[in-house]
């Protein structure tokens, strides 16, 4: 999945649409009730993600229970949350890396995990 095919997605699945508040490209998906974010995206370069490439990647960062991090974080194009606690969030690669059912598996799973009041209704 790329970055502008997740863009796509997010709005038809969720109703969301990018929100972009620094001055670049990254962008949140907030939920529309609590305002609280389910996904980030940014280019950052692969030296930060750990990796020897040269360049830059887009990813998006999503919640993702401990319990299931280790089992994600061995799928290919999913690495330990950059630039978020490592412990609840996991980074994906928008460069096709990742299953797109799998990306949309963790988007909803982070919808679930960040949205209190489906939480707290269950």
């Amino acid at each position: 999945m790329t970055k502008d095919e997740l863009i796509q997605y997010v709005g038809e699945r969720y109703s969301t649409e990018a929100g972009y508040p620094w001055d670049d490209d990254s962008f949140v998906f907030r939920h529309q009730g609590n305002r609280k974010w389910f996904a980030v995206a940014m280019r950052v370069p692969y030296r930060k993600l750990g990796m020897e490439r040269e360049g830059t990647a887009d990813i998006v960062d999503v919640k993702c229970g401990p319990i299931l991090m280790g089992a994600y974080r061995s799928q290919p194009g999913i690495l330990p949350g950059y630039h978020m606690n490592k412990e609840h969030w996991i980074t994906i690669l928008l460069d096709g890396s990742a299953e797109d059912e799998l990306v949309k598996e963790l988007l909803e799973i982070s919808v679930d995990l960040t949205n209190i009041r489906r939480r707290n209704s269950i």
